[in-house]
């Protein structure tokens, strides 16, 4: 049996991807990756195979800086970056209007890849990144069945009266006025009409029989797989779907790592992942505030230089990139920008979370840790150090966490991992697991 992962260059995508492939290879079946040249490195410490797909116009193996994207991306980037100093209401607006060449790069020419990828790999089962929209729109129009991978927050796929791009929850910490969320619904609403046209175009070019949709950001897969905790999703999912809780995959031994957690002392894990890392005037507060506690922290710095972030007490880890998931696993607390892999992966080691956020479905994927009481959202441009000392004692003293829901989701995702999930909805096991036998 041959499985078949679609993902986009980026690390962030393609690792909680390759992860649930796992399942596979444990089986002893073959997995093929396709995806651009970028992340071969990922698709090879994973044993698998690789095709050339290229889904965007950007690419990110792990950290991104902007300096090494095609000049039009860097541009786009810089953009973006300078939007989140400017607040919630701006980097959403900036976002939006980026949204149609980001999100449907030479979207007949990748199709039309997709499909000879197909026809080369003639796959069983195939897993796809929601957010791979020009792939899985030739998945659709060609009639192939797969399993659509939601990797954020579940309102990434619109249901009922949500819009995308426009958060349905925001956290207790923002407040944006009534004019300002007024013109983002508009702009959400515009984008989303351009963006259905777009996709009605490709359907088109693919195949002239195509059927046009009325919403495209609301089109998903046969089967809908969402990278989040049940406990943490809002009331309106899409029906059927399968909560995967989180992709915690196994990290190699790192021998300074595993030194300094021979230590045994507690510590407060920080990272703001790929791309939200160049914001170091907040990880510098941060880190100020940790200095304060006098904790022991790992910090992940990515694209803002370690020396940037102040004096380093000679107990901290701090290095522009650390194992996540292996860290996570002994940390007392996390502050993180509320991307979906930091939270999936926290929460599945129990570990309460200082969410702050600064762009997309960070907003609710923050409201949704509040509302839940598994962790605490501050504005991350107006957060001072005050504030996030007495957050992050909250989170280390417990004060104000729900120590069970944490517990609840933790041995939830230890009962049955995410890979085994994704197997299970995928395959004949299914079936076997969901039998009056099975449960005998």
């Amino acid at each position: 049996m041959t499985l078949l992962v679609i993902s986009p260059d980026y690390a962030s995508h393609l690792l909680p991807l390759v992860t649930l492939a796992t399942a596979w290879r444990e089986r002893g079946e073959r997995v093929v990756v396709a995806t651009g040249p970028s992340t071969d490195a990922i698709v090879a410490s994973f044993g698998f195979e690789r095709v050339h797909l290229q889904l965007g116009r950007g690419s990110n193996p792990g950290v991104i800086r902007a300096d090494d994207q095609p000049d039009e991306e860097a541009d786009s980037l810089r953009g973006f970056f300078d939007a989140t100093r400017e607040g919630m209401v701006p980097t959403l607006l900036y976002q939006a209007n980026e949204r149609l060449t980001d999100l449907m790069w030479d979207p007949v020419t990748a199709g039309r890849a997709t499909l000879r990828i197909i026809d080369d790999v003639r796959p069983d089962s195939i897993l796809i990144d929601h957010l791979a929209f020009s792939a899985r729109l030739a998945l659709d129009v060609a009639g192939h069945d797969y399993a659509d991978v939601v990797l954020g927050h579940p309102s990434a796929l619109p249901v009922g009266d949500e819009l995308y791009g426009y958060p349905p929850a925001w956290p207790a910490a923002f407040a944006p006025r009534p004019d300002e969320l007024a013109a983002l619904r508009a702009v959400c609403e515009r984008v989303s009409a351009n963006f259905t046209a777009e996709w009605n175009r490709t359907a088109t070019a693919l195949d002239p029989r195509a059927a046009g949709s009325p919403s495209a950001f609301a089109e998903h897969g046969p089967r809908v797989l969402y990278n989040y905790p049940r406990e943490l999703a809002p009331a309106s999912t899409a029906a059927g779907a399968e909560f995967l809780g989180s992709t915690r995959r196994e990290e190699p031994a790192d021998a300074d790592v595993d030194g300094w957690l021979a230590a045994g002392e507690p510590f407060v894990y920080v990272s703001f992942g790929s791309f939200l890392s160049v914001r170091g005037d907040v990880l510098r507060r941060v880190c100020d505030a940790l200095r304060g506690l006098g904790v022991r922290a790992a910090v992940a710095t990515g694209s803002t230089a370690p020396s940037d972030v102040g004096p380093v007490p000679a107990d901290w880890l701090v290095r522009a990139y650390l194992p996540q998931v292996r860290l996570l696993g002994a940390a007392a607390a996390a502050v993180t920008h509320g991307g979906n892999n930091s939270v999936t992966e926290a929460l599945g080691a129990g570990v309460p979370l200082l969410v702050l956020p600064f762009s997309t479905d960070q907003f609710a994927g923050a409201a949704a840790i509040e509302r839940t009481g598994v962790g605490v959202a501050l504005a991350p441009n107006s957060a001072t150090v005050a504030q996030l000392t007495a957050a992050i004692d909250a989170l280390l003293t417990r004060e104000g966490i729900d120590t069970r829901m944490l517990s609840a989701i933790a041995a939830d995702q230890r009962d049955v991992p995410g890979p085994e999930r994704a197997y299970r909805s995928l395959t004949s096991e299914a079936i076997a697991a969901a039998s009056p036998d099975a449960a005998s």
